[in-house]
């Protein structure tokens, strides 16, 4: 559906540009972004030149640096918390509400990921030594960010994916909860701060960013608050595509769920929409690692020097302290769903038994050992 290019500099009105749809795609009565061409075949909103805008700056990269661009795998995060046995196994006891909570928590995830566009970008001339002109970077005011942000929270009279998961929740599991039990789920489980009704504080959190800062004080804090956000949003797409195959597991099975795997289908329309968002960031994290970085006062570093300790600190975040806190918030959505049955502490064994993630007397999570 792209062609290549060699085009570098792209208007944001290029960038946000759709294909021509033989049909729309509507979801659960809502228009929804992308469409299906004349073949049937599902296309993803803003991609007519996003894509290969993409492609032709990586390739220009690779020409200029002579570096690949920076990838992380797969495999580095262990698999989704409940897997897919486990997940069965509460299905096949009637306790749906587990899932129904990991369905309505990425949903909301995903409409965090919309707050990219009150990203700050710093001077691009005054922060790197070397040109930006025809880079990814040079156009993530303008287009890159917005696309991103559309794609997740969507735009106008247009659902994103924010209304996708959740969709894709109400049809397999038939409008299992209120809007007013969403917000009480998502307190419970950390999502969103007591009291706020489901919403978080941009401010606050840019507070709590400057009280934390990783790099010297001389570098742009916009620079750095820019790098961490990036940096998490790559790792929260990349490992989210474990969360995508759990869930096109889950909800194509036609014995456990309703919706006869329609909503399986939704999933994977949005696992296709994550795609640029993944090539683009890590395009933009490589153009600035094989920079130079210039100080307040004149002081000149590489970019890989700055890169790097945000990129470890977030990925030990991730893996760390941010993921136990999820499994522990996924757990205990277990043990309130089994609250006041009889056989609460054979429900919850059996469901630790399935799992290939555990946790240890010490309260640490841990990789079952391989069988």
């Amino acid at each position: 559906m792209t062609a290549a290019t060699d085009q570098l500099d792209w208007s944001e009105t290029e960038l946000l540009a759709d294909h021509t749809y033989a049909e729309p795609q509507i979801v659960a009565g809502v228009r929804c972004h992308g469409g299906y061409d004349e073949d049937g075949t599902y296309v993803s909103p803003r991609t007519l030149n996003r894509i290969p805008a993409i492609e032709a700056w990586q390739q220009a990269h690779r020409a200029t640096f002579g570096t690949d661009i920076i990838d992380i795998p797969l495999d580095t995060w262990p698999e989704h918390y409940p897997n897919v046995p486990q997940a069965r196994f509460l299905l096949d006891n009637s306790i749906p509400d587990p899932i129904i909570a990991v369905l309505t928590r990425i949903g909301t995830v995903e409409g965090f990921g919309g707050l990219i566009r009150y990203t700050n970008v710093p001077d691009l001339p005054a922060t790197f030594d070397e040109d930006t002109r025809g880079t990814a970077l040079a156009h993530l005011e303008h287009g890159l960010f917005e696309a991103h942000a559309r794609d997740e929270t969507g735009h106008e009279h247009e659902g994103g994916h924010t209304h996708m998961w959740w969709a894709a929740r109400d049809l397999a599991f038939e409008h299992p909860i209120t809007e007013d039990q969403t917000t009480v789920m998502l307190e419970r489980m950390g999502i969103s701060e007591p009291g706020s009704g489901g919403r978080i504080d941009p401010q606050r959190l840019r507070a709590e960013a400057m009280a934390n800062r990783v790099l010297p004080d001389d570098i742009d804090f916009d620079l750095e608050s820019m790098l961490a956000r990036m940096i998490s949003l790559l790792f929260i797409e990349i490992s989210a595509f474990h969360a995508f195959n759990w869930a096109q597991t889950i909800l194509d099975d036609a014995d456990r769920v309703a919706g006869d795997g329609a909503a399986g289908d939704i999933i994977r329309h949005i696992r296709a929409d994550e795609t640029p968002h993944v090539d683009y960031l890590k395009t933009v994290l490589t153009e600035i690692r094989d920079r130079t970085v210039i100080g307040a006062k004149g002081h000149k570093r590489s970019g890989a020097d700055i890169v790097r300790p945000m990129w470890d600190r977030a990925l030990e975040n991730s893996l760390g302290a941010r993921r136990d806190a999820q499994l522990d918030a996924m757990r205990a959505e277990v043990t309130h769903a089994v609250e006041g049955r009889r056989n609460a502490k054979d429900i919850l064994a059996q469901f630790d038994e399935l799992g290939s993630t555990v946790r240890d007397h010490d309260g640490h999570w841990r990789q079952r050992p391989a069988a």
